[in-house]
């Protein structure tokens, strides 16, 4: 039988090296910090490299062969103008090859004799010389205006008459100022100012409109193939054909019996547009939005519009019986007597 296996004689053999204690390290608490110096900052230090001949800058192209020339007796470039790039790679076919297609072709017709109207040519002087006007290459270029006539004045008067929109609070047309402030909310023009784009934007892209003979529009108005083109005109022509012409003032008591009196009064062009506009919104917030998002105003009252110059929109019908109270209450009017 093999001897049996004695445990304590197994784990003698088996290598254990013992783990070193870990020694305390004393550590400041406080670290020195590094000491900040630049080396050779003082010009007074005998080891300041600056001044030695290899810390200098390369001189220019234009001024290192303009030294040579004068070495050697010969005439070298002028400083203050600098040397074009064709005289440096004048010789140098493979530097000329590199140059830029435009460079190319003015060292070709230098060396044909032909200038183009209109080329400049390429110079290594970056600086140009003082009380010289740079050439910026240009073809007729105009100079600044001369002083004006007029003593007091920085520019010229101004030519009259003023144009329409030159004011800039007046850029926009009159309708489309007016119907953007009426769309807008709780001064929020910008959103007002979208909206109207939006509008026009949908009035551009409609279909031609189908007017109906029994509401016919303003007189003057262009056929209705042409409204898609002028947007701005479609809008006017659907808002001026649907204002109203007077409105209707009731004078309480006037009538006897504690009776109201009902008196029409004219309207100006900007009142009768506003009502006609105040309408319409009236006529949009009851129509179902199709969907979300920031489009759904503008989208509903395009579609209001158009259908006011189709004919279709219960505008009109608010209009006609308006205009009818007003002709009814005509004798209401007391004008007065002439002397």
């Amino acid at each position: 039988m093999p001897p049996r296996l004695n445990i304590l004689s197994a784990s003698r053999s088996i290598p254990y090296r013992r783990r070193p204690q870990s020694q305390w390290v004393f550590q400041p608490g406080l670290r020195a910090a590094p000491v900040q110096c630049r080396a050779y900052s003082d010009s007074n230090l005998p080891n300041d490299r600056s001044k030695k001949s290899s810390a200098q800058p390369l001189e220019h192209i234009t001024e290192e062969s303009a030294k040579t020339a004068e070495i050697i007796g010969n005439e070298g470039p002028d400083i203050d103008q600098g040397t074009p790039v064709q005289e440096v790679v004048k010789g140098d076919k493979q530097a000329q090859e590199k140059l830029p297609k435009v460079m190319q072709e003015s060292l070709k017709t230098k060396l044909s004799g032909s200038t183009p109207k209109g080329s400049r040519s390429y110079s290594t002087s970056t600086t140009p010389t003082s009380g010289t006007r740079l050439d910026l290459g240009l073809v007729d270029m105009t100079p600044f205006p001369a002083t004006p006539a007029v003593s007091g004045l920085k520019f010229e008067m101004p030519k009259l008459p003023l144009p329409k929109d030159g004011h800039v609070k007046h850029r926009y047309d009159d309708v489309v100022d007016q119907v953007t402030n009426l769309l807008m909310r709780h001064g929020r023009k910008s959103a007002a100012q979208r909206n109207m784009s939006l509008i026009l934007q949908h009035l551009r892209t409609s279909p031609i409109p189908t007017v109906d003979p029994t509401r016919p529009l303003i007189p003057g108005a262009p056929p209705p193939s042409h409204l898609p083109l002028n947007p701005v005109l479609y809008l006017t022509l659907a808002i001026d054909s649907v204002a109203p012409l007077v409105r209707i003032r009731r004078m309480k008591g006037a009538a006897g019996g504690g009776a109201a009196l009902e008196i029409p009064v004219p309207l100006g062009q900007r009142q009768r547009r506003r009502t006609a506009v105040q309408w319409i919104l009236a006529q949009v917030s009851k129509r179902k939005s199709r969907g979300s998002g920031k489009g759904g105003l503008a989208q509903r009252m395009a579609e209001e519009l158009v259908s006011v110059v189709e004919g279709r929109s219960a505008v009109w019908d608010r209009r006609n019986a308006l205009h009818r109270v007003g002709v009814a209450a005509r004798a209401n009017i007391v004008m007065p007597k002439r002397r």
